[in-house]
């Protein structure tokens, strides 16, 4: 409902630059890249997941560490093990027979292990945020249906399902593409109304000229794309500080 099952869009994209500053962990069988924010006892962490090409791709490590620069704790699980969709994707590659393995009973106890060694490693942690980017924006809302944050963001969602969606319980935040053929202009607009009907508290943000991917992955040499980009960001960031304690 949401989101449409699949496009080319999906293989589209960038790799940007910069040094990560964070650390790789391996929790139980799960590799998670941990952004740390400066303070010595963080109590917000943003549950980061990512797209297709998962915690391996520079651009994910790149925005954890811009949101531990802004005060939370970044985790970002490895969805896909040792199986992250290639980048840049080869055009043999076969994408419904990939995305069939890393479906939600693949999906969903990795992102468990993520929060379950958020509150071992980081006790002070006492409100759990999320973003999605992509294939990562069906979890999030996933998420706010069991409860399990006080807040969550989705940038260009892949895969949303209508009764995902009308079973959220917690504030929603999603930056749309003005181009996406994942989330069209009557999936977007069905997507407010699913809303509203629910009485969700929500925000949606539709940026122009930009398409599906650019939250994470747009052109670095478009300053359209780029400004798209760094707004996307801070609208996850104001969304998770208005509901902060």
């Amino acid at each position: 409902m949401a989101s449409y099952e699949s496009s080319s869009c999906c293989t589209k994209g960038y790799k940007h630059s910069g040094t990560p500053t964070g650390e790789i962990v391996t929790f139980e069988d799960v590799d998670i890249y941990v952004a740390k924010p400066t303070t010595e006892a963080p109590t917000r962490a943003v549950i980061y997941l990512a797209d297709i090409f998962g915690m391996p791709f520079l651009n994910h490590k790149i925005i954890s560490d811009n949101f531990a620069k802004q005060g939370y704790l970044a985790i970002l699980p490895n969805l896909f093990g040792d199986d992250p969709a290639p980048f840049p994707m080869p055009a043999e590659f076969d994408f419904p027979s990939w995305r069939a393995v890393h479906n939600i009973e693949y999906t969903e106890p990795i992102i468990e292990k993520a929060f379950e060694y958020t509150k071992k490693e980081f006790p002070s942690v006492t409100q759990f945020f999320s973003v999605g980017y992509c294939f990562g924006g069906k979890y999030v809302v996933r998420l706010l249906d069991e409860g399990k944050l006080d807040g969550g963001f989705i940038a260009h969602p892949s895969f949303v399902t209508e009764p995902e969606l009308r079973a959220i319980k917690g504030p929603l935040s999603i930056a749309a593409a003005e181009t996406d053929h994942l989330m069209p202009e009557e999936q977007r607009h069905l997507t407010e109304k699913v809303l509203k009907e629910i009485g969700a508290t929500y925000l949606l943000t539709l940026y122009s000229s930009v398409e599906h991917g650019f939250a994470v992955r747009g052109d670095p040499s478009d300053p359209v794309t780029m400004w798209a980009h760094e707004a996307a960001f801070y609208q996850a960031v104001q969304w998770f500080n208005r509901f902060s304690k």
